[in-house]
């Protein structure tokens, strides 16, 4: 395999050998191109586990450190990103009280802030449901969203957001009162509007636009790694071929390149991105 001559960072990516084509697909990205990826922690669904103190998603942060460990064995460079996913609160508020439930969530999160005070992860994810919800649970997750800031800027760390399609923009002044840099929320799935980070899926109209205009963003896969659901929501090999496709077409330079997948990842998640 020749070396690359640049850096392609997927933003978002799950890993899951358990459930999913694990490594395989992993050596997919490496095949295309991609050098970097930020893999995700799953739901604690994913490991047939039922949440009822924060210390209950421990198993999944670990399971994800021991993937990141296997992707590693390929030649990827892997940034880990822990948190809970906000769709949990759904399934927790039907076991208990909406209050424990947010209780969970907030002691699952700050599980997760001890792995990147480790230097094990370098993020933390939540977020709130994307779909509709009752007031109260809204609330309860914005909550849950609040507690995440505080614990990112507590950590010195980014935080990755799972929200509504849209620019979230109420989201900002949560991280202002949570001191938080907004330019390190990254708003996953995102839009180009949205005064967050955007990290963008690799099919997005809006992308050579974007480039044309040197706005700051970076892109993701969001592969689901799930044998039910397979190439969902775009495949392992998106970001890369993407990657290579906007500079055979002339939309992105090699300059460009470098901005998006390693300057930019560098300055969001506190990392060095090199080849």
């Amino acid at each position: 395999m020749r070396s690359p001559k640049f850096p392609v960072t997927d933003d978002h990516i799950h890993i899951d050998p358990v459930n999913g084509r694990g490594i395989e697909a992993a050596k997919d990205f490496l095949r295309a191109g991609g050098t970097h990826i930020c893999l995700v922690s799953k739901l604690s669904s994913s490991f047939s586990i039922s949440a009822k103190l924060g210390t209950d998603y421990l198993p999944v942060f670990d399971e994800t450190l021991r993937v990141a460990e296997l992707v590693r064995e390929t030649g990827l460079v892997v940034f880990p990103v822990l948190g809970v996913h906000p769709a949990e609160i759904g399934w927790l508020a039907d076991r208990m009280p909406l209050a424990d439930a947010v209780a969970v969530m907030k002691g699952g999160l700050d599980c997760a802030a001890e792995y990147v005070k480790e230097g094990k992860a370098v993020a933390l994810k939540s977020g709130r449901p994307h779909y509709e919800v009752p007031s109260e649970v809204l609330a309860a997750s914005n909550e849950v969203l609040a507690h995440a800031l505080a614990l990112a800027k507590e950590c010195g760390c980014a935080l990755q957001i799972h929200a509504e399609t849209g620019p979230c923009a109420d989201i900002v002044g949560m991280a202002e009162n949570a001191g938080m840099p907004v330019d390190r929320v990254v708003k996953h799935y995102g839009t180009p509007d949205t005064p967050l980070h955007p990290s963008l899926i690799a099919k997005h109209e809006g992308i050579p636009q974007l480039i044309r205009e040197r706005r700051i963003f970076t892109m993701e896969s969001d592969y689901m790694d799930e044998n039910s659901r397979p190439g969902a929501v775009i495949g392992p090999k998106s970001v890369p071929r993407y990657t290579n496709q906007l500079l055979a077409s002339g939309i992105m330079t090699e300059e460009d390149c470098f901005r998006i997948h390693s300057e930019t990842i560098g300055k969001v998640y506190g990392v060095r991105v090199e080849i």
